[in-house]
């Protein structure tokens, strides 16, 4: 379930009613059988490393969660909320929330390589959503709520394909993936109000019961690759 941006300020009262029902569905189970891409599986591209930032786009789910995770992550130089995937040009948040459009709620990461891998983003990214349901993250449903990686180079498609294999082949989720993985095109970013959404909405009932959970699993997860204070 989600809600328009400018309603939530009206609704924060009332939103406390439904914490409750949030809570009952963890979609963050990051399993510990979980794999790893080995260094020979990825090749001997994976000496030459770029020395400019590269840029990744995923999408899963809500963008305001996904957002508050990436931006977290060290080597991660900033992260920006918008749109992909769809036939609308200039969407805006009312579009999208209908599901008609097309596009997909992503997150567009600008990351430096030397610091942080794209496998290693991929890692963060199936480890931080359910990646087995179609157009459905928890109590978020349509297509615009759908697991999917917009690759920006045939190498990035590569990797994308040969990690969601492993992680089928090791049976780590009841279910088989659904990711979208597909060529990246165009990225529109999201209205003002949607960037840094948690950090500028820590205290609303939403980010409180749904943001922060995440937050607090990642830590757990994956605390030696987070950022600390001041970074």
């Amino acid at each position: 379930m989600r809600w328009k941006t400018p309603s939530l300020v009206v609704l924060a009262v009332g939103l406390g009613l439904f914490l409750a029902r949030f809570r009952l569905r963890d979609d963050f189970e990051s399993p510990e059988n979980f794999p790893v891409l080995e260094a020979e599986e990825i090749g001997t591209e994976a000496a030459s490393i770029s020395k400019e930032p590269e840029l990744a786009t995923f999408g899963s789910g809500c963008f305001w969660c996904t957002e508050a995770m990436f931006q977290k992550l060290k080597g991660v130089k900033s992260v920006a909320s918008g749109y992909s995937g769809g036939s609308v040009k200039d969407p805006t948040y009312e579009q999208i929330c209908n599901g008609r459009t097309g596009h997909a709620e992503v997150v567009q990461v600008t990351f430096d390589p030397k610091i942080i891998s794209y496998v290693q983003l991929l890692e963060v990214f199936w480890r931080t959503h359910d990646p087995t349901t179609e157009d459905r993250q928890g109590n978020d449903r349509g297509s615009q709520y759908r697991s999917a990686i917009f690759h920006h180079s045939e190498r990035q498609r590569e990797l994308a394909e040969l990690y969601k294999k492993k992680i089928d082949n090791a049976h780590v989720f009841k279910s088989p993936l659904v990711t979208e993985i597909t060529a990246y095109t165009e990225f529109f970013k999201a209205e003002d109000e949607h960037q840094n959404f948690y950090a500028q909405n820590s205290r609303q009932p939403y980010c409180r019961s749904v943001i922060r959970p995440k937050l607090d699993k990642l830590q757990k997860v994956f605390g030696e690759k987070l950022k600390t204070d001041g970074e």
